[in-house]
C-alpha cells in the first residue's frame, strides 16, 4: 500500500509540475497584442511622417491602392484598389505614363464615411500640397511632375521665385491647375499621368508601407483643419508646422485598427476596426509601448505581457535561449546606418558646436564641407569594431549609399578601413593646418535606447581623441523626436541614422543621401547642395531616367564610387535584421517594406 501511495504521490507531484511549466507558457491576454520597442513618433499625420517610429502606427490604421504580396518587395496584391494596375490588364498605358487605379467599393472609413475616389484624389494632393519642409513628398513628385517638391512647381508654373506660402489666390490657382493633371477621378477609377515619362517604381512608391500614398477621408479631414480642398488656398496649407498641423495627432483610416490614445514617448493603444471591410482584427487592442532600457523589455517578454520586442543584436543571445520565446534570425533589410557629415551646421542657438568657432573650444559652421576633416572623421572609425561586436557579425559594411542587392553594388565593392596614420594626415591638412594646431570641441547625439548609434557615438569619440588631445568629442543621448528635430533643424554635427527603403530601387538610396535636395543631402546646407547640384545631380537625374537596366547599373555604381571617395557621409553598414517573439504569436513573416508591426496577420490562439 505504502509503495502504491508513493506511486501515486509521485504522478500527482509530475503532473502537477508540468501543469506549472504549461500554465507558465499559456497565452496572455488572447484579445491583446503588445508590442514594447525603443523611442517615441514624430506624427500620426502620414503625409508629413518619415520615420519608422510614426510609419508603423500609420500602417496600422490607414491604407493605400495596392500592398506587397506576403514576403515580396516586387509583387503586389490589390487593396483600396481593386486591381494592380500592369500593361497586361491594360492598367498601365500610353508607354508606362498612365496608371489607371479602379477603387474598391464598399469600403468605409472607421468614423462610417465611404471611400471614394474622391478620397483617393484628395489624399495624394493634399500631401503634394503640404510638402512639409524634409519630408517624404518629393516621392509623389518626381514621378508625377518629374520635380522635386511644390517650390519646384511654383517657379515653373509663375516664372518667378515665390515661396508657395506667399501665393495669391490667383497664383495657387494656376499652380493647382497642374496639380490636377497628374491625378484624376474617371467614374470610379482614378488616373495618374506621369507627365515626365516613364518611372520604373511608381507602383512601390504607392504601395502599404508608403505612409505618403495612405488614403484618408477627405469631408472628416477639412473638418479637422487640414487643406479644404480650394484652388486658391495652397499658401495657406504649405510646409505646416509638426504641432501645428491639424492631423499630427488624429487619425481617420480604412485600416483594421483605429487610434484611441497616442501618449508620445509612452505609448500607443489602437483598438479594433469591427467595420473593416475585410475580416475583422484578430485582436481588439494593440499596444504599442515605447521603453528605451533593454532589461525591462527583456522582463515583460520574459513574463509573457510583452508578445514581441525590440531587441539589438548585442543582446540576442539573452533571448534566444529563453523559454517560450521565438527569435528568427538573418531576415534581408533594405536598411542602412551611416553617419551623416553636416558640411553647413547651424550655428545659432546650437549647443553641439561648443564655440561655433575654430578656436579649440568648438567648430565652425563649414567644419565637414573640408574634405580632409571628413576623411579624417572617417579613417578614424573602427569598422571592423562595429560589425563584429555591435552588430555580432549580422550586418554588411557599406560601400556607398546604396544597399545590397541593388544596382550599382556587388560583395567585392569597395568599402571604408580605420587607418589612424591616414586619419592623422588628414586632419593635419584640415583648415590649412588649424584644426592639429587648435583642436576643436563638439558634440554628438544618439536617440536614446538605440544602442547601436551609441555605440557608433562611442566608437568615434575613443579614436578620435585618441590622435589628438586637442581634440573633444562629447556623446549625449535625447529623446527619438529631439534628435530628428536637431537633424532637420541643421543642427547636427554627426547624425549616425540608418534609412529604411521607402522603394527598392537604388534611385531611392542616391536621393535621399546624395541630392542637393535629399532628406539627408537637404540637412546638409548650402556647402552641400553646391557640390552636390555639380557632381550627384546629374547621375542621379539620369539613373531614374534610364530604362536599360545594365546602363543603370553603370551609372549607380559611378555614384556609390563617388560618394565613397568623397566621403560625403560616413557609410557604414546594412544590417540584416532579426524579430524576436513569444511562440504564442501565429502568423508573422517577414516584408523589408514593411516599416515595423503589421497587428492584422497575427495571432495568438
Amino acid at each position: 500500500m505504502k509503495k502504491k501511495f508513493g506511486v501515486l504521490l509521485l504522478s500527482f507531484i509530475l503532473v502537477f509540475s508540468l501543469a506549472s511549466i504549461v500554465g507558465a507558457q499559456e497565452v496572455k491576454k488572447e484579445d491583446t497584442f503588445t508590442y514594447v520597442t525603443i523611442g517615441n513618433q514624430n506624427t500620426l499625420d502620414p503625409h508629413f511622417s518619415y520615420d519608422t517610429g510614426s510609419a508603423e502606427i500609420i500602417y496600422n490604421v490607414y491604407e493605400n491602392l495596392i500592398a506587397y504580396q506576403g514576403e515580396t518587395v516586387t509583387e503586389f496584391v490589390p487593396l483600396l484598389a481593386t486591381e494592380v494596375p500592369s500593361e497586361d490588364n491594360g492598367l498601365i498605358k500610353d508607354d508606362g505614363t498612365t496608371y489607371v487605379f479602379p477603387i474598391r467599393e464598399g469600403v468605409e472609413f472607421s468614423n462610417g464615411n465611404p471611400l471614394t475616389p474622391e478620397d483617393v484624389k484628395y489624399s495624394i494632393l493634399r500631401g503634394m500640397i503640404n510638402d512639409r519642409s524634409g519630408g517624404p513628398i518629393w516621392m509623389l513628385y518626381e514621378p508625377l511632375l518629374g520635380l522635386g517638391s511644390l517650390q519646384g512647381l511654383v517657379t515653373e508654373v509663375i516664372g518667378e521665385d515665390v515661396s508657395p506660402a506667399d501665393l495669391s489666390a490667383e497664383q495657387s490657382a494656376e499652380v493647382f491647375a497642374e496639380l490636377e493633371k497628374v491625378v484624376e477621378v474617371d467614374g470610379n477609377n482614378v488616373v495618374f499621368h506621369l507627365q515626365e515619362g516613364p518611372y520604373p517604381p511608381f507602383l512601390n512608391i504607392l504601395a502599404q508601407g508608403a505612409s505618403w500614398g495612405s488614403i484618408i477621408d477627405k469631408e472628416w479631414s477639412i473638418e479637422q483643419g487640414a487643406w479644404d480642398g480650394s484652388p486658391e488656398t495652397i499658401a495657406d496649407y504649405y510646409d505646416p508646422a509638426k504641432e501645428n498641423d491639424p492631423l499630427y495627432a488624429k487619425m481617420m483610416g480604412t485600416g483594421p485598427f483605429m487610434l484611441t490614445e497616442w501618449v508620445n514617448g509612452d505609448h500607443v493603444y489602437l483598438k479594433r476596426n469591427d467595420n473593416y471591410w475585410r475580416k475583422p482584427a484578430n485582436f481588439k487592442t494593440v499596444v504599442f509601448k515605447n521603453i528605451d532600457e533593454f532589461s525591462t523589455r527583456k522582463l515583460l517578454l520574459q513574463r509573457g505581457d510583452a508578445d514581441m520586442v525590440y531587441v539589438p543584436n548585442q543582446f540576442l543571445s539573452q533571448v534566444e535561449e529563453m523559454d517560450g520565446v521565438t527569435v528568427t534570425k538573418g531576415i534581408p533589410a533594405q536598411q542602412n546606418l551611416s553617419g551623416i557629415m553636416n558640411w553647413e551646421i547651424a550655428i545659432k542657438g546650437n549647443d553641439s558646436v561648443g564655440s561655433g568657432q575654430l578656436d579649440g573650444k568648438g567648430i565652425p559652421s563649414k567644419f565637414f564641407a573640408d574634405k580632409d576633416v571628413r576623411m579624417g572623421f572617417i579613417n578614424a572609425f573602427n569598422f571592423k569594431a562595429f560589425i563584429e561586436d555591435v552588430r555580432l557579425g549580422n550586418a554588411y559594411q557599406s560601400g556607398g549609399p546604396i544597399v545590397r542587392p541593388l544596382l550599382g553594388t556587388s560583395p567585392d565593392q569597395p568599402v571604408y578601413h580605420q587607418d589612424l596614420e591616414a586619419a592623422e594626415e588628414h586632419f593635419k591638412k584640415a583648415f590649412g593646418g588649424e584644426v592639429w594646431e587648435k583642436g576643436f570641441q563638439l558634440t554628438l547625439l544618439y536617440n536614446t535606447g538605440n544602442t547601436a548609434r551609441q555605440a557608433a557615438c562611442d566608437i568615434l569619440k575613443t579614436y578620435v581623441e585618441g590622435i589628438n588631445p586637442k581634440f573633444k568629442i562629447d556623446v549625449r543621448g535625447v529623446q527619438w523626436s529631439s534628435f530628428l528635430d536637431t537633424l532637420l533643424q541643421g543642427k547636427f554635427t554627426i547624425g549616425f541614422i540608418g534609412w529604411l527603403g521607402d522603394f527598392p530601387d537604388p534611385h531611392n538610396w542616391v536621393t535621399p543621401y546624395l541630392a542637393s535636395d535629399g532628406t539627408f543631402g537637404g540637412w546638409k546646407g548650402e556647402a552641400y547642395a553646391e557640390w552636390a547640384t555639380e557632381h550627384t545631380d546629374p547621375l542621379i537625374a539620369e539613373g531614374i531616367k534610364t530604362v536599360n537596366p545594365k546602363d543603370r547599373e553603370e551609372i549607380y555604381k559611378e555614384l556609390q564610387t563617388l560618394a565613397l571617395e568623397e566621403g560625403t557621409d560616413l557609410w557604414m553598414d546594412q544590417p540584416t535584421g532579426h524579430n524576436v517573439r513569444r511562440d504564442w504569436v501565429k502568423g508573422w513573416y517577414p516584408n523589408a517594406m514593411r516599416p515595423g508591426l503589421d497587428a492584422y496577420i497575427l495571432d495568438k490562439k
